[in-house]
């Protein structure tokens, strides 16, 4: 068996009866996505194995299975198996009323796929035969990329600038407008996390109108959850830091940058 960290079955494995029991107009192509939320109920029972839970496993699976003289499903009621983060991973649809339906999951360190056969009948699913269990891709090799040719001038220009904002951008002061474009509003974190550094910035070359990509270390506080007190993070409960990147559109007015916008920077900078 798969060793694991128990995930939150709660919401998965109270008794119910089979998703997804909505008449289907006949001739129509296999309903991949109610039987994606079909499977995926059906997995979050079957991957949680107790041997002292056998009865209470049975009994939430029944509704998801043909009619069988097998209540666990393959499984002998020995060993133990957990999962954590069930989603749909990709349906195989065989004809109109077949498909497998693969789902990832992670159990301890490991990820895995897990293939469960569905078939639909006038708008009804059931099981209709044994899963199999996959080992999951791995991570994808990450090609480099060479960095822009960078501006060195404009960079020394906009560090200050930069700074500035992201302070204000995460107590959610009132100065945040101070380095806004005229006419822009952003949101901000209200205090939720602190600034602590601009580790890097890359500015290409370019006009007055430039995207440019910056990496922060945010303060990340000891608490549960963030607060949503302006400056809490910044008065003493920031107890980790988080790196960051992400991607701005600054525009240059006079001898000083504005932001105009702030994204996720998706790929690796600085």
């Amino acid at each position: 068996m798969v060793n694991g960290v128990r995930a939150p079955f709660e919401r998965f494995t109270q008794p119910s009866t089979p998703a997804a029991n909505v008449p289907s107009p006949t001739g129509q192509a296999f309903p991949a996505e109610r039987a994606s939320a079909f499977a995926t109920q059906f997995a979050s029972i079957y991957l949680n194995m107790k041997s002292e839970e056998l009865d209470q496993r049975s009994r939430q699976l029944a509704p998801y299975l043909p009619s069988t003289d097998d209540p666990q499903w393959g499984w002998d009621g020995y060993g133990r198996m957990f999962a954590a983060n069930l989603q749909p991973f990709g349906v195989e649809t065989v004809d109109a009323d077949n498909a497998v339906v693969t789902l990832t999951f992670q159990s301890g360190a490991r990820r895995f796929l897990l293939s469960v056969p569905v078939y639909h009948s006038g708008g009804r699913f059931v099981v209709s035969g044994r899963p199999a269990l996959l080992p999951a891709p791995g991570a994808a090799e990450l090609p480099q990329v060479a960095q822009p040719e960078g501006d060195e001038a404009a960079e020394a220009e906009l560090r200050p600038q930069l700074q500035g904002f992201f302070k204000a951008y995460a107590d959610g002061s009132s100065d945040l407008s101070r380095y806004l474009v005229a006419g822009k509003g952003l949101p901000s974190f209200g205090g939720a996390l602190s600034f602590v550094e601009l580790k890097s910035v890359v500015v290409p070359v370019g006009g007055a109108t430039r995207e440019i990509q910056a990496v922060v270390v945010w303060g990340v506080p000891t608490g549960a959850t963030p607060s949503a007190t302006p400056g809490a993070a910044e008065a003493g409960v920031s107890g980790g830091r988080l790196e960051q990147a992400y991607r701005l559109t600054v525009e240059k007015q006079g001898d000083k940058w504005y932001v105009e916008d702030i994204r996720g920077a998706g790929r690796a900078v600085g």
